[in-house]
């Protein structure tokens, strides 16, 4: 049932175009835009950069796994998944979302 940090690190590394990066303290997974994980040093959790929509959706879906970030991390739509009892789909689930939301935004064509 648990989900380890290396098991993380190579879900997150298997998305398109993810690296990792160090970030403060911690391991970083980002795309070219922008990070969308960190794996903090001290806890056995995955810190996800969602929007406010995105968060609220997994909340649901995953209530005690899945919780806001304190403060105004939180208050933005970051979120934490407890990997002492999340299982390795939900895990990489989470990931592809976060990864979906910190992808290059598309540029808009321009009219002629």
């Amino acid at each position: 049932m648990a989900v380890t940090k290396a098991r993380v690190r190579k879900l997150a590394l298997s998305l398109e175009g993810a690296t990792e990066v160090v970030h403060v303290d911690r391991p970083a997974f980002r795309t070219t835009r922008k990070i969308f994980a960190t794996l903090p040093p001290d806890e056995q959790v995955v810190n996800l950069m969602f929007d406010p929509p995105t968060q609220e959706f997994f909340l649901e879906q995953a209530p005690g796994v899945i919780e806001p970030l304190p403060g105004g991390w939180g208050r933005m739509g970051m979120a934490r998944c407890d990997l002492k009892v999340a299982d390795e789909a939900l895990v990489h689930s989470v990931l592809k979302a976060a990864h979906a939301l910190a992808l290059p935004k598309a540029k808009a064509k321009r009219k002629s």
